[in-house]
């Protein structure tokens, strides 16, 4: 599938680290750095503008090893992207550990995944089909 693209950045396009690879890294497109202090956010921009097909999204996701080792993460994860945005693409990241932290330009804060999705009609009805599970949740099938 081809997307079309803009990169204002200074940066490579973002691309698959393997053949693999479900997400590609986003980079922060800074003119200075940004620190974000224990339970701050901030929005980074990317330098990226995209134009999606109708029934495509863009997941904006954490990146792992960020998360893990540094305690940052995406605020509303995943964010997306529809098809009919055509702004800079911005990630919220927030800063869940107990130092602060500063972003570079350049830094790679988060991964994009391309994904299809449908659209939903309601039916509204008085009843639902009944199941083993029934209205059990937050837990309810236990832990393993």
């Amino acid at each position: 599938m081809n997307i079309k693209i803009i990169n204002k950045s200074t940066h490579k396009l973002p691309h698959y680290e393997t053949d693999a690879s479900a997400g590609m890294d986003l980079r922060a497109y800074l003119a200075e750095a940004v620190t974000l202090a224990p339970l701050g956010r901030a929005i980074i921009k990317t330098g990226l503008f995209i134009e999606l097909p109708v029934g495509i999204e863009a997941q904006v996701r954490p990146r792992s090893g960020l998360a893990a080792k540094k305690g940052i993460t995406v605020l509303n994860a995943p964010g997306t992207i529809d098809a009919d945005y055509r702004g800079e693409v911005g990630v919220i990241l927030v800063n869940l550990s107990n130092e602060s932290y500063t972003i570079e330009n350049g830094e790679r804060i988060a991964q994009l995944v391309i994904a299809h999705h449908e659209r939903a009609e309601w039916e509204e009805v008085g009843e639902l089909s009944e199941t083993d599970r029934g209205a059990g949740g937050f837990g309810s099938t236990g832990i393993h």
